[in-house]
Parts: structure tokens; C-alpha cells; sequence
């Protein structure tokens, strides 16, 4: 799902990037047009909240509905942040955000600076580094979703069957997903964000955050609660579908004996994996295993169902190696 975590990027960085308005004054105007002071803004909305030439250090202000308006304290706070920002070295980065935090413990800064590593992160397919950042910021800001929704992501497709703690990653997985929906409207996003782009990025987090619920429940064996929320990840990706929903949401239809449903997800998975993809091979083996079933010929073990690709994994890229007897 490259082109999800490609749009949360391209707004995370319009939103940071608003860190660096340049203050000129100590007062910001309210509502009422009357002087207000800083501690005052903490709670405007992007109507009223200061401008890039009203006064206080600002970062990321929010859209709609009511968030803080997040604001360096002191100029030096502001600096170090956007020194920080112009890191380009994922290990450098991290490494700055933690001198920051440290300097500025009470920063509302920090939790964008380690997006930002998290990010590089990724960029570098280095998932658990991604996910140790994505806890840092969730830490520091346990609202946004951008950190919740990548981290359990990761989580998810980075889990086996094999690991000591498989259940308290999935565990972990399952309540940051559950909680970037819960809070998919304090996504803090530029104040002049074009809103079909706004809504875009809400449904490509929605997306993510029900494909790791499914998966997890696939994990769990839960296959009724599975295709629920494949059902929903599909439902947030309609305008962009995407074909490793919809063999995700075959497996576990095919694992409920639902097998005219499962073989409709498997051909729309057909239909929407680029052509040649790990996506689409296993799509197609899937398709056959159930036409061969439909068919009345004996078809291969439930369990040996082809393997839907991770949460997050491109579909040009090969799937993770599933663990016996569970698709993942």
C-alpha cells in the first residue's frame, strides 16, 4: 500500500513544515480582534489561531475540529526544532530528536520530530527502528494517528507465530490501530489544506488501521471479525482500490467456507494487482484454488490458501513468509 503511506507523507510534511512561520510579535489577535495571549491559543482553532506574522513560534496547526495549536515556547525552541527537521540521515534524525527531547522535555515539538525518523525510517524499510520512533511519538502525542496507525502496522507485519512475545505485539498493533481511529479527527494537518487531500489521507489512515485489526484477527484465528474489518478496509480504499485488501479479505472469507465470496474478492484482487506483482500471483493462485473448489474438484488444504501480503508491504515487493497454517 505504498501509495497510503505516500499521501500521509507528502501532509505530514506540509503540517511540519508549518513549524518554521517566523514569529514577530508577542501577542496574537483573538476572535474579537482583542490582544491574546500565548497560553490562551493553546486551544483555537486554525481560524484563530496565530498567523506567520501574529506572533508566536508555531508547528503543526490542525484543521478542523478544535485541536491545540501546537507553539514553541521561546525562539531557541524553534530553532533547535528546525535544525533538527533538516536532518536527512534517518540515524542522525533520531539522533537529534532525542537531544531535543532532552532539552525540551515539555516540548509539543518533539512527537513531530520523531515522525520524522520514524519516516526515515521506513524509507529505509527498517521496521523496528520505525517502530521504536513510532512509540516515542506516541508517547509524547498518544492522539495522532499518523505514529499509531504506521506503528501498528509494522507491528503486525513484523509478528510471527514464533516470537516470544507474538501476543503482545499483536496486542500493541491492535490497540494503536484502534486508537487512530478513535482519533482520526485530530489529525493535525496545515490550516489550508485542500479538504479532498484531508479526506484522502483520513481514509488511507482508516485503511491501514482496519487492515492491521484484520490482520491481527487472521493472527488470532478470528476469521469472522477478520473479514469485518477487511470489509471496512476496502469500504475506506474505494476511491483507490487496493488489491492486497481484497486477497486479505479472500483468505479469510475462504477460511469461513465462504467460497462464492471469496473467489468475488480474489478476482477484484486480479483486477487491481499491477500486473506481474507478488500481489496478483498470489491473487491469481488464490482464484484458481477456488474455482477448482466451486468446481467440485478436491482443492488444496484451507490452511495452505495462498498468503496475503503484510500490512503496509508494496504490492511490486514479495509478501512476508506467512507462519504455518495462519495467512499473513
Amino acid at each position: 500500500m505504498r501509495s497510503i503511506f505516500a499521501i500521509l507523507s507528502m501532509l505530514l510534511a506540509a503540517a511540519l513544515a508549518m513549524a518554521q512561520a517566523k514569529p514577530t510579535q508577542n501577542q496574537a489577535p483573538s476572535p474579537n480582534g482583542q490582544p491574546q495571549a500565548q497560553s490562551g491559543a493553546q486551544n483555537q482553532s486554525p481560524s484563530s489561531a496565530p498567523s506567520a506574522t501574529s506572533g508566536n513560534p508555531q508547528a503543526p496547526s490542525p484543521a478542523a475540529g478544535g485541536h491545540k495549536v501546537l507553539q514553541a515556547k521561546s525562539q531557541d525552541e524553534l530553532k533547535a526544532y528546525k535544525d533538527a527537521m533538516s536532518k536527512t540521515d534517518s540515524a542522525q534524525m533520531e539522533a537529534a530528536a532525542d537531544a531535543f527531547a532532552a532539552k525540551y522535555p515539555d516540548s509539543d515539538l518533539k512527537a513531530g520530530l520523531y515522525i520524522s525518523a520514524m519516516n526515515l525510517y521506513g524509507q529505509a524499510n527498517n521496521s523496528e527502528k520505525l517502530i521504536e520512533m513510532g512509540r516515542k511519538s506516541i508517547a509524547a502525542d498518544p492522539t495522532n494517528p499518523v505514529p499509531l496507525v504506521q506503528a501498528g502496522s509494522a507491528l503486525v507485519e513484523g509478528t510471527r507465530d514464533t516470537d516470544m512475545d507474538r501476543d503482545q505485539r499483536l496486542a500493541e498493533a491492535a490497540k494503536d490501530a484502534q486508537s487512530a481511529i478513535d482519533n482520526i479527527n485530530g489529525l493535525p494537518v496545515p490550516p489550508n489544506a485542500p479538504a479532498d487531500q484531508v479526506a484522502a489521507v483520513k481514509a488511507g489512515i482508516l485503511t491501514l488501521a482496519h487492515d492491521t485489526l484484520g490482520m491481527v484477527d487472521l493472527n488470532k484465528k478470528d476469521y469472522v471479525t477478520a473479514e469485518q474489518e477487511f470489509l471496512k478496509a476496502v469500504d475506506a480504499s474505494k476511491a483507490q482500490p487496493e488489491a492486497v485488501l481484497y486477497l486479505r479479505l479472500s483468505v479469510a472469507q475462504d477460511q469461513l467456507k465462504q467460497y462464492p465470496q471469496a473467489l468475488e474478492s480474489a478476482n477484484k484482487a486480479v483486477q487491481y494487482a499491477p500486473p506481474g506483482s507478488a500481489a496478483q500471483n498470489l491473487a491469481k493462485q488464490q482464484q484458481a484454488r477456488l474455482q477448482k473448489l466451486m468446481a467440485g474438484a478436491t482443492p488444496a488444504p484451507s490452511g495452505t490458501a495462498p498468503a496475503a501480503p503484510a500490512p503496509g508491504t508494496p504490492a511490486t515487493q514479495a509478501p512476508a513468509q506467512p507462519p504455518p497454517n495462519t495467512p499473513h
